[in-house]
């Protein structure tokens, strides 16, 4: 019996545990679903909720005074939030995935998944970055199951066929120009949970700095009049887009421990989480 629990974890014949909270770490019912969401006490990858702001929030391609945007600011807008967070994450340790969805259900929109190396680094940054605010709104974020993006992100986005748009259950990954891949990861650079390079978005034209500096003064701009908090300060900065409260970090971040064991399987964190979970019961 045990055997066949652990065979059917996180799968749709599964009547006990949630397969979508399994499988991305999100689920549209939130505390109201009918099935157990396994939230893990460690785990390499972490979830920050919503902190991808995107300019159209309320309307896809329109801002909030009704103006449609050219989608090359709306990529300009998220290349730079992915650099930032990028270089803020990389300071807790290696990062080998790094994803935000497009999707526009509220349990997912905005999500960003980041998962290290090593389960200490992820430790390292969810202490941190624990009550910590990115351009005046707080940085919600837990661990996540998802370990293996391939079954976290939806295919037919990624084919340009899905027809749920952006209501889809899966992950709707949003892409970085190639520019920026080879910047942050090399030239051998590819999404890490596919293999795949192909951007859904052109590159970018090169900006001049005039052009940049237009581009930060808008996008500062709109996190002012968004709710952002900026309470009229000035640019500054993308460090001070970190608010601790007044507790800045100091100094290197922490020194790399002993590597972790191999990531387990699919099957074998089935089998540990249905063994938590006959604990739990036998301590009930």
């Amino acid at each position: 019996m045990a055997e066949h629990l652990a065979s059917i974890f996180g799968t749709e014949k599964d009547r006990v545990n949630c397969p979508f909270y399994f499988k991305i770490g999100a689920c549209r019912h939130g505390d109201r679903c009918s099935r157990l969401h396994n939230r893990p006490t460690i785990s390499p990858t972490l979830v920050l909720a919503n902190m991808y702001q995107r300019p159209d929030m309320i309307t896809p391609g329109v801002d909030a005074q009704g103006q449609p945007i050219d989608p090359e600011k709306m990529q300009e807008h998220f290349e730079d939030f992915y650099e930032d967070i990028h270089e803020e994450l990389g300071k807790f340790g290696e990062i080998e995935n790094l994803n935000v969805c497009d999707n526009l259900a509220d349990h997912m929109i905005g999500n960003v998944y980041v998962q290290f190396r090593e389960e200490e680094q992820a430790a390292a940054a969810c202490n941190a970055l624990q009550g910590r605010f990115y351009s005046g709104r707080p940085i919600i974020l837990e661990y996540s199951p998802v370990t293996d993006f391939r079954e976290a992100t939806c295919r037919q986005f990624e084919e340009n066929s899905c027809n749920r748009g952006g209501y889809c259950n899966f992950m709707h990954v949003k892409q970085i120009g190639r520019d920026l891949r080879r910047k942050l990861y090399g030239h051998s650079a590819s999404r890490r949970y596919h293999g795949r390079s192909r951007s859904r978005s052109p590159p970018p034209q090169r900006r001049g700095h005039r052009d940049r500096d237009d581009y930060h003064r808008d996008r500062d701009d709109y996190r002012r009049g968004g709710g952002g908090g900026g309470g009229g300060r000035g640019r500054g900065s993308r460090h001070d887009r970190y608010d601790d409260g007044g507790r800045r970090r100091r100094g290197s971040p922490p020194p790399r421990r002993g590597r972790s064991p191999v990531r387990e399987s699919s099957e074998e964190r089935r089998a540990k989480i249905e063994q938590w979970n006959r604990e739990r019961e036998a301590k009930q």
